[in-house]
């Protein structure tokens, strides 16, 4: 049991959780095992987010005074919160774990304001992260400098190319 000061700090641990990040996806998670829950973990926290298997009536006080109250219903069962700044990663990484394994279901999702259901959840997790889209912007825009650049350069080729024949046949 915990005591009623044990109470208010995790009540106030998870208000403050819930108010500094922006996203949140929920998942209940009957039937893994210890390994397979401490394997999630670690891939998460190597992400920085935070994953934490709740207490469900002391979390629905804390998200109550959160922009986030609407996923309060949400917590019911062994439930377990995906906490962290970087929606779409955190949704990769539960989706790909659930897909393993059976017994992980995301529940919901919280994200830009917005409850999201499964399937929003889902589809966010088919998105590129942040790092694949800055690596995809990157090569949309040096591909035409190097276009550009070959172009500029292969009418002074094409003269050294002649250059060197004609010299080769002297």
């Amino acid at each position: 049991m915990m005591t009623k000061e044990a109470k208010k700090n995790y009540v106030e641990e998870m208000k403050k959780s819930f108010t500094a990040n922006e996203s949140v996806m929920i998942a209940q998670y009957q039937g893994l095992n210890v390994t397979q829950l401490d394997a999630l973990r670690k891939e998460l926290r190597d992400k920085g987010i935070l994953f934490k298997i709740t207490k469900n009536r002391i979390t629905k006080i804390a998200i109550k005074e959160t922009s986030k109250k609407d996923l309060e219903k949400y917590f019911t069962g062994p439930t377990a919160a995906a906490i962290s700044s970087d929606p779409i990663s955190t949704a990769k990484i539960l989706t790909k774990f659930a897909k393993l394994n059976n017994s992980l279901k995301i529940i919901a999702g919280f994200m830009d304001g917005k409850v999201l259901d499964q399937n929003e959840v889902a589809i966010i997790a088919t998105l590129p992260s942040l790092e694949e889209a800055r690596s995809k912007i990157v090569g949309i825009l040096a591909s035409p400098a190097q276009k550009l650049v070959s172009i500029l350069l292969a009418p002074g080729s094409k003269i050294a190319n002649l250059a060197r024949a004609k010299s080769l046949k002297k």
